[in-house]
């Protein structure tokens, strides 16, 4: 397993995102998911994107180098985790929005049903929130190096590549932008979140 280079990343959101999945998000306590559905958010282009009106305090990972987790709070209900992508100051970074979990699965379960004791290993981490709190990640992991070997959480890769054809729809539970095909996965896998699917004939 090999760390995913921040020269990968240092690439717009768009192309790097599709690119991601089937890369693994590795724990530092075992846990580890597949990637299977992203979504990609292209800073001052993309009115959708937290980036689009310029730096905050909130934002502030999204304009540092690739490679960096941006980590946020979400309609005060969950975390969502984003690799930031593209080059500095770009605001440029992919949510991850569901994994296939691959090992550190008990951990997973115990992180998950402290909340959801039915659960189902298919939606451990379907969907962006059940994802964070599958891999025990928050808003304390802000800004970390998904680049670094000893981080508490890093981007890899074992070789698999990403698929050749993904599918692609519009992003989830936008009000703006919500035409633009920038959501990707990996075709058929039950993990990934329902609905309708397209093929993408060419990036945006």
């Amino acid at each position: 397993m090999a760390l995913v280079e921040r020269a990968f990343l240092a690439r717009p959101a768009p192309v790097v995102a599709p690119l991601l999945l089937n890369r693994l998000l590795v724990g530092a306590d075992g846990r580890v998911g597949r990637i299977i559905e992203v979504e990609a958010y292209d800073g001052a282009t993309d009115p959708a994107s937290h980036a689009f009106r310029g730096p905050t305090p909130r934002n502030l990972v999204m304009f540092g180098p690739a490679g960096h987790l941006y980590v946020y709070f979400s309609y005060g209900v969950h975390w969502c985790a984003n690799v930031v992508t593209g080059e500095e100051g770009a605001g440029n970074a992919v949510l991850l929005r569901a994994l296939d979990p691959i090992a550190g699965v008990d951990a997973m379960r115990a992180a998950r049903w402290r909340t959801q004791k039915r659960q189902i290993d298919r939606d451990l981490c379907r969907g962006p929130g059940r994802l964070t709190q599958a891999m025990g990640i928050d808003g304390t992991l802000d800004g970390v190096d998904l680049c670094d070997p000893a981080a508490p959480v890093c981007l890899a890769s074992d070789g698999v590549p990403p698929p050749a054809e993904p599918a692609v729809t519009t992003r989830v539970g936008l009000s703006v932008a919500t035409d633009t095909p920038w959501r990707w996965t990996v075709p058929g896998h039950p993990g990934v979140s329902p609905g309708p699917v397209r093929r993408q004939e060419q990036h945006p």
